[in-house]
């Protein structure tokens, strides 16, 4: 139920005071200088009420967007260990941005200016910022909006979910051919870094990402099984790996050289971290002439050897780690003799060797 109260002020000015109480709901009060706006703002809020939609966008009401950030910076991102600083960059950068707007004014147009500014600028090395990059600064934006609804009841909806995305490329594969390979590893096994070439085998011989490789300890590895099991993936699941060939051999010559003093498989100066091997990585693919290829690239090498030599999607994908087919989808055009085979097998089964 609503009222309106007529006041007067000391100039003589006539002020409408409203008062709405609904059962189940604490009194709301306002104030207006006209009353067709004091009606039509019971009429809303009233509405709103009733719908449940009315305390929501209060809440929206009384915070910012900072102090949105500051409650997930110090509740949520110290549980995302591996992108705490990354995320910790992106969101500083929201705030310095709109992180004065209240909630309720963080709208769709909002945040597509934030995205379109993000593409306009330069990163820190004079390059333009990616389309990828831009991704993951709405990414963890968008996070946070699902924590502010779900959690802390402080939204009704996500804005950003309206917001379209820069459309990312598609994934690079950029593996070495025979020659370029046999340039690498002679190069690796010359370098001044004893790790570098059991480093680089292993890479392409398992698939692993760089920091899983450099991170491993001896208690991960059994030779019994020839296997390692990797317990910190990016995906964060466990992951086994097969070890076979030059790399079983490799690792089996970095366990008889180990020391006591570390369990690291790959240690560096201060053996109780990895090593760094930036800088003999890029004297080793200079020495090569090989070009336009980065570490990562090596996991691209495995996936590829892997298609070429007729593995399927799905058991590329559970050697590399991904939890869906998306990311294996791109080695799809490097086995397609296999699946060719497959699809005449299944024929001639079928309906016979038509002699075609």
């Amino acid at each position: 139920m609503a009222s309106i109260k007529t006041i007067i002020d000391e100039k003589g000015k006539e002020h409408y005071q409203v008062r709405i109480r609904l059962r189940g709901c604490p009194l709301e009060c306002r104030t207006f200088t006209k009353v067709t706006d004091a009606r039509k703002w019971i009429q809303d809020t009233e509405s709103s009420m009733r719908e449940g939609r009315y305390f929501k966008t209060r809440e929206a009401s009384k915070h910012t967007l900072g102090e949105a950030i500051d409650r997930y910076t110090a509740n949520v991102l110290p549980t995302k260990e591996k992108c705490l600083q990354r995320q910790g960059q992106q969101l500083s950068w929201w705030k310095k941005k709109i992180g004065h707007k209240l909630l309720s004014e963080v709208t769709p147009a909002v945040i597509a200016e934030g995205r379109d500014q993000l593409l306009r600028e330069t990163t820190v090395r004079k390059k333009p910022r990616s389309n990828a990059t831009t991704v993951r600064y709405m990414a963890v934006l968008s996070h946070l909006f699902t924590i502010a609804r779900k959690e802390w009841g402080w939204i009704e909806d996500s804005p950003i979910s309206k917001v379209t995305k820069p459309k990312e490329p598609r994934g690079r594969v950029r593996f070495l051919s025979d020659e370029e390979r046999s340039r690498l590893l002679k190069a690796c096994q010359a370098s001044h870094s004893p790790l570098l070439y059991p480093a680089v085998v292993l890479s392409i011989a398992t698939g692993m990402r760089k920091s899983e490789l450099l991170s491993l300890t001896w208690p991960q590895v059994s030779f019994d099984k020839e296997r390692i099991i990797l317990f910190e993936t990016k995906n964060g699941e466990r992951r086994s790996v097969p070890i076979k060939g030059l790399g079983l051999v490799l690792l089996k010559r970095l366990y008889a050289n180990r020391t006591s003093v570390t369990s690291l498989l790959f240690p560096g100066k201060d053996p109780l971290k990895p090593i760094d091997l930036r800088v003999a990585w890029e004297k080793a693919l200079k020495e090569s002439s090989v070009t336009a290829f980065r570490w990562h690239d090596l996991r691209h090498c495995t996936a590829s050897y892997l298609a070429m030599n007729k593995a399927s999607l799905a058991e590329i994908a559970e050697i590399l780690g991904h939890k869906t087919l998306t990311c294996t989808k791109r080695y799809s055009h490097l086995s397609e003799t296999h699946v060719t085979g497959v699809v005449a097998s299944m024929n001639e089964r079928i309906f016979g060797n038509t002699g075609s």
